[in-house]
């Protein structure tokens, strides 16, 4: 008798519980969002988030206001739709919106990297110290090399001549952008002598292409990678791909290299110098490559899309690099060598700086996520008050409430080059019903958690850009193309089209 109780009491404990993890029990508190858990238990809305994010919060949105709940995989995300209060989010202290824990989670789950406590600091003292500021300008010389190298090495055998030539737009741009990046911060093959130089530089240009190969097999299982949906051949190839890069980009390989960044090494030693193990740092390896390239390419995409779609714009820029390179001493002529491109010169480009910010208004839709470690309180632009519940997590989506919000950006969905600048070349400031916002595009994120590499990556771009410009015609094959873009990507990053796009490029000179 007794036993027969206790195994009932036992299996009516375990039913609750497993009721309480599916989310049956959950309840609105007072002052709380609204609650929506959807039907299926635990998983909630998660099926409905995956098919297409931003349709899903439209409709949230317009059923529940601009800040509500809902269930997804186990997790209670509050979603804040209000502009005005993306401030005091990012600005919450992290002892009660902390952006570390989902953060830890995704890199665990996608690079098989298991954080320490002091990755973040790490991360950021390296980024500030060789990312910004006099780093930076080193940075944009070992880039600029490193394109000069992957897209003029044939000038001088006459191979390249003035003639039409096809190729896809992506891939190209992904390509060539991803191979510089990759051998500027993680090192170029080591020579010795003038004889050797070539053969090292040859090897650079196969070893990185091969490299890009792999990389975009990983990319396009990234959205799956990261909410942990792959089919169980995806997850195979995902594993294998993995162990490929982890032995690729290994301490042991990276530190044989020449011309290896400040950014990368002060990293690895620091991480040494904290304990992890060298299996460990390969991993971060991998996870460093993703994060200062995954994006960049996908953006340079669609900034000369973007560009030859707008013959208007592409004259305005044309012309902005054509100046800044007579400024520099370093007009185009024919048979004149690739210029030698400045930090200082890349600060002289405010059209180009506008066009590239609204490409990425356009283009980049990161998912902003943070922890909620304690009830906090959020107060939103119509003065309802709100209560963050501890344990659940709190979720921005900058692309849908800020970047096509027609009541900041005037035909949010047109490519206005010069939206972000002013005639006399100053940044424009924006507004929302008569009041001034400080967050009106936010591809980096914002706050503690901002992109640290920003700049170099703004950098990177550029220097592509003003390349392409400064020594290509540029036009596309089919001009009303117009590529539909990957739903899955939603909250990744920079947005990638479901196929590629023909493009025509010839030598300017």
């Amino acid at each position: 008798m007794a036993l027969g109780v206790l195994l009932l009491f036992t299996v009516i404990a375990s039913l609750l519980g497993g009721l309480y993890l599916l989310g049956a029990f959950r309840r609105r508190k007072p002052n709380e969002p609204p609650l929506d858990k959807g039907t299926i238990p635990w998983l909630g809305y998660a099926l409905d988030f995956r098919r297409n994010s931003s349709e899903f919060l439209k409709k949230m949105q317009r059923k529940h206001g601009d800040v509500f709940t809902v269930l997804m995989g186990g997790y209670y995300f509050t979603f804040v739709m209000d502009s005005f209060c993306f401030g005091a989010i990012a600005k919450e202290s992290r002892a009660k919106l902390d952006f570390r824990i989902p953060a830890t989670e995704l890199v665990l789950r996608v690079f098989g990297y298991k954080a320490i406590e002091a990755n973040n600091s790490i991360i950021h003292a390296s980024s500030t110290k060789h990312l910004m500021g006099d780093g930076l300008s080193v940075m944009i010389q070992a880039t600029m090399e490193n394109f000069q190298k992957l897209m003029f090495f044939n000038l001088s055998s006459g191979e390249e001549k003035r003639v039409w030539q096809e190729d896809n737009l992506f891939h190209y741009c992904y390509n060539i952008v991803f191979r510089a990046g990759y051998l500027a911060l993680y090192g170029t093959e080591p020579y010795q002598g003038a004889d050797d130089k070539e053969k090292a530089n040859e090897q650079d240009r196969i070893r990185s292409n091969q490299l890009f190969h792999e990389f975009r097999k990983y990319d396009r299982l990234f959205p799956h990678l990261a909410y942990g949906v792959l089919p169980y051949k995806d997850k195979i190839e995902g594993e294998q791909l993995k162990r490929f890069f982890w032995s690729m980009l290994s301490v042991k390989n990276t530190w044989q290299k020449d011309n290896i960044s400040g950014w990368i090494s002060d990293q690895d030693q620091s991480l040494a110098e904290n304990c992890v193990p060298e299996y460990m740092r390969d991993r971060f390896m991998f996870m460093m490559l993703w994060a200062s390239q995954g994006n960049t390419g996908p953006t340079a995409f669609w900034l000369l899309f973007y560009l030859m779609k707008h013959p208007e714009a592409m004259k305005a820029v044309k012309d902005e690099v054509d100046k800044v390179s007579r400024e520099s001493g370093q007009e185009l002529k024919p048979g004149s060598p690739p210029i030698n491109i400045t930090r200082d010169m890349l600060n002289q480009t405010p059209l180009l700086d506008s066009a590239l910010e609204e490409t990425l208004r356009l283009a980049a839709a990161p998912l902003l996520v943070r922890a909620v470690l304690q009830d906090t309180n959020l107060k939103t632009s119509s003065g309802t008050e709100y209560v963050l519940r501890k344990g659940d997590r709190v979720a921005l989506f900058p692309h849908m409430s800020v970047q096509m919000n027609p009541e900041i950006h005037s035909e949010p969905h047109e490519f206005k080059y010069d939206r972000f600048v002013n005639p006399d070349g100053t940044k424009k400031e924006f507004y929302k019903n008569g009041k001034r916002l400080r967050y009106f595009n936010m591809p980096w994120g914002a706050g503690v958690s901002i992109c640290p590499g920003r700049f170099f990556a703004l950098a990177e771009i550029k220097l592509f850009a003003f390349f392409m410009l400064s020594r290509y015609d540029l036009e596309l094959v089919n001009g009303d193309e117009i590529p539909a873009i990957d739903i899955s990507r939603w909250g990744i990053g920079t947005m990638q089209p479901v196929r590629d796009v023909r493009f025509r490029y010839r030598l300017r000179f």
